[in-house]
């Protein structure tokens, strides 16, 4: 192992147990922390929380479904631990570089060490999302099927919620407490879809104000959207199936084709005493 990884690793150790004395010592050396980055900000951040809400990571946390499992403070250490680690990479890679490339490269490494923790929670995010999305087309059909009957969207809400399992079931979940706390049903899923971006939600919270307003069947606008979210899905399937065959033919031509070609050489070789004994 070179010297840069034991660097960097020494460097996390260190910050993890810099973290665990801080939380040790009765809340002094956070403290003491706190009041530091707030004479040194001014007043603008005065505790992890703050800093963790200036820089997204409590929404991020949020969006991908793991307040109940991780803490913001726990982001803002990673944020910071990448970053001594990007220090400690560049320490070890920049004198390497060409000159002009050494301050590029120093900068780009500290901003990928602060920014890696953002990145996965993103993509966390960015599969929860997709996950719901998945489910919504069923429970669309089912909220459409109770409605016909003449059943509540709240009561199908809550149905759904406990009958299944997902981001769909908790976020649902979410919305059926606020209904049971007197909100509507359509405000319940305004801020579900507040919660969750996208056309998806969106369209579910339209058609329930547009029942409640005016009237309209709410299972045939349900059932239409179910469909329409389905052909989105597969339309979705097409393109990356129509993306993956250029992959799948880079790969043949570079590695399959070759290795073919290698290994018919390499019989030719092996064989070549009796292929030349007849010359």
């Amino acid at each position: 192992m070179t010297a840069a990884p034991v660097a960097a690793l020494g460097v996390v150790l260190a910050f993890a147990a810099a973290w665990e004395l801080a939380g040790a010592l009765d809340g002094g050396v956070a403290r003491r922390a706190g009041e530091l980055a707030e004479r040194v900000t001014g007043g603008q951040l005065s505790s992890v929380g703050d800093a963790a809400r200036r820089l997204g990571v409590t929404e991020r946390i949020r969006r991908a479904g793991l307040e109940a499992r991780l803490a913001p403070a726990a982001v803002v250490a990673a944020k910071a631990a990448g970053v001594a680690v990007g220090v400690v990479v560049a320490t070890a890679a920049v004198p390497a570089l060409p000159g002009r490339l050494a301050f590029p490269a120093a900068a780009l490494l500290l901003a990928a060490g602060f920014l890696a923790p953002d990145a996965a929670l993103e993509r966390t995010a960015r599969r929860r999302r997709e996950r719901l999305v998945t489910a919504l087309p069923d429970a669309l059909d089912l909220v459409a099927v109770g409605a016909a009957s003449g059943r509540s969207p709240g009561t199908l809400l809550g149905e759904i919620a406990g009958g299944t399992t997902g981001p769909l079931a908790v976020e649902l979940a979410v919305a059926v407490a606020e209904i049971e706390c007197g909100a509507s049903a359509s405000r319940a899923v305004e801020a579900l879809r507040d919660r969750v971006p996208g056309v998806e939600v969106g369209a579910l919270a339209a058609a329930l104000e547009r029942s409640r307003r005016y009237g309209s069947p709410l299972a045939d606008q349900l059932h239409e959207q179910a469909l329409e979210l389905r052909r989105n899905q597969r339309r979705r399937i097409d393109e990356r199936a129509a993306r993956a065959a250029p992959k799948i033919q880079l790969v043949v031509a570079l590695v399959l084709v070759p290795s073919v070609m290698l290994a018919i050489a390499a019989t030719i070789v092996a064989h070549s005493d009796a292929l030349l004994a007849g010359v």
